[in-house]
């Protein structure tokens, strides 16, 4: 019984030492084997014989430890919130700077229609604007217009 048992351990206990490795074959595919690749093809080692990550796949991480990574990925999901709050942000604004385009092309294409324009004064009157008052709109959309519309 015991030599089964001391069998069954040492076979067991193989396939733990085995190295993986990694090649991409000349039509693209790729292949994950315990066994070499053909010789014009240069593996990547996944799994080293000792059973840790090569050292050129898993860079620096392998050497850091659990609080380093986690800092790490912290920081990184900061910088990418931030970078999404930025592009919020913008896109509000650039959202806001076609409004008031729209907003002063129609007040410009009101005043250039010839109509008579109403407004009601803080008072509760209301009065229509004259020549002069319609001009001096037109000159002060037309400024908005530069500076929104670009």
């Amino acid at each position: 019984m015991s030599k089964f048992l001391l069998t069954l351990l040492m076979l067991a206990s193989t396939s733990t030492f085995a190295e993986i490795n990694k090649w991409v074959d000349d039509q693209g595919q790729v292949h994950y084997s315990d066994r070499l690749p053909p010789p014009d093809v240069k593996p990547k080692t996944l799994r080293s014989i000792a059973g840790t990550q090569d050292s050129a796949s898993s860079g620096a991480a392998a050497t850091k430890t659990i609080a380093e990574r986690e800092a790490e990925l912290k920081k990184d999901k900061a910088q990418k919130q931030a970078e999404a709050d930025k592009s919020t942000q913008k896109k509000a604004t650039e959202d806001a700077l076609r409004a008031n385009c729209a907003n002063a092309q129609e007040n410009l294409r009101a005043l250039q229609s010839g109509v008579r324009i109403m407004e009601i004064g803080a008072d509760g009157e209301r009065s229509y604007i004259d020549d002069t008052q319609r001009q001096q709109r037109m000159d002060k959309v037309q400024q908005d217009i530069s500076n929104y519309c670009k």
